[in-house]
């Protein structure tokens, strides 16, 4: 089956100089052992293929249900810097919410 983030989660994004960060917070506690099986630094360093030209972390925040993941260079140099529309990455919670997983089944 295959989900859209956006069905199990909401995200909120913003910046800090040339790195974008970004929170991911499963909508019920049953659904963030997807987002950690699911959501790993190397999909979402895929997923924003052509905005994120350095690494990505992820951390766990098991008590939030949530996941925080720090996109480096992925602002242009930052909000001083840029010339991106987006120069805060406040965008980018939206774009990760359009990641499809594949998952066996789900409880809605």
């Amino acid at each position: 089956m295959r989900v859209r983030l956006l069905d199990i989660a909401h995200a909120r994004s913003g910046d800090k100089g040339d790195t974008a960060n970004i929170g991911l917070i499963a909508r019920k506690p049953e659904y963030y052992p997807l987002l950690l099986r699911h959501v790993t630094a190397e999909r979402v360093k895929e997923h924003f293929r052509g905005i994120c030209e350095g690494t990505v972390e992820r951390y766990e925040l098991e008590n939030l249900s949530a996941l925080n993941f720090l996109l480096h260079e992925s602002l242009g140099g930052g909000g001083t810097k840029t010339l991106r529309n987006d120069a805060q990455g406040k965008t980018l919670s939206s774009a990760l919410l359009r990641m499809v997983i594949d998952v066996d089944e789900i409880r809605r």
